[in-house]
C-alpha cells in the first residue's frame, strides 16, 4: 500500500472509531449492552496501531 492509501485507511478507521464511541455513549445512557461496541473499539484500536506502524516503516 502507498502512504496515501494507508493515510486514507487510517482516517476511515478513526472516523469509525468516533462513530462507534458515540453509539456506545448513547447505548450506555439508556442502559443498553455496550459489550459489542467495546469489542469493536478494541478491534479498531488494534487496526489503527497496525496502520500507524506501517506508515512508520521505511519506504523500499
Amino acid at each position: 500500500m502507498t502512504a496515501k492509501e494507508l493515510e486514507d485507511e487510517l482516517n476511515l478507521l478513526k472516523s469509525d472509531y468516533v462513530r462507534i464511541q458515540g453509539d456506545m455513549d448513547k447505548l450506555e445512557s439508556i442502559g443498553g449492552n455496550v459489550r459489542p461496541a467495546t469489542r469493536q473499539l478494541r478491534y479498531l484500536e488494534d487496526e489503527i496501531s497496525r496502520v500507524r506502524e506501517q506508515l512508520k516503516e521505511p519506504k523500499q
